[in-house]
């Protein structure tokens, strides 16, 4: 989708899958070749005008990588607010950050750390990066500054070493991804 703020220092709110595979040797990375950065990148996108996060996450994870959602663990702090009254409770997000993407228009992106320990049952959506790579931590830390922007490394580097074992593996069906207005 393309940016929905074009204006002068606007924000777009994005969303991205940081996905871990963990049915093989050592755990491993999901990362895609950005088509028009021509970076390693987790899947993820833009947030769309008729959706949550939450539900912008599901359908990136869908196009970009081939997981249904339900392939997924969320991972979640084990500390964390369960259920409010009156409101659909989405996951807490493993990072929130606000980025340049030009000198003059930015995002505001929210980060899900993911678990799995199957391969994707979709195919990857026509006109999406087909370049998927699953890395080790060693492999990730040896990609060079052209190869993977720092913060995405530096979040997967969280994610190896903090969540994964320190983090909740919830259920993504815990989670709605209808609209609160249905």
């Amino acid at each position: 989708m393309a940016h929905i703020h074009t204006g002068t220092n606007q924000h777009d709110l994005t969303v991205t899958a940081y996905i871990l595979r963990t049915d093989t040797q050592e755990p491993k990375a999901l990362l895609h070749m950005h088509k028009k950065l021509q970076v390693l990148l987790p899947v993820g996108g833009h947030v769309e005008l008729d959706e949550t996060p939450w539900q912008a996450a599901a359908h990136e994870i869908a196009e970009e990588s081939g997981y249904e959602l339900y392939q997924l663990r969320i991972l979640q702090p084990v500390s964390r607010i369960m259920k409010l009254s009156r409101v659909i409770q989405h996951p807490y997000p493993l990072s929130m950050n606000t980025h340049a993407v030009s000198t003059d228009h930015f995002h505001t992106d929210i980060q899900y750390g993911f678990v799995t320990s199957e391969s994707p049952r979709l195919t990857i959506d026509e006109g999406e990066s087909a370049d998927l790579r699953w890395v080790t931590r060693d492999a990730l830390k040896n990609l060079g500054p052209k190869d993977i922007f720092d913060n995405a490394r530096e979040v997967y580097e969280f994610l190896f070493d903090e969540a994964l074992t320190g983090w909740e593996r919830v259920e993504t069906a815990d989670f709605s991804i209808k609209n609160s207005k249905n």
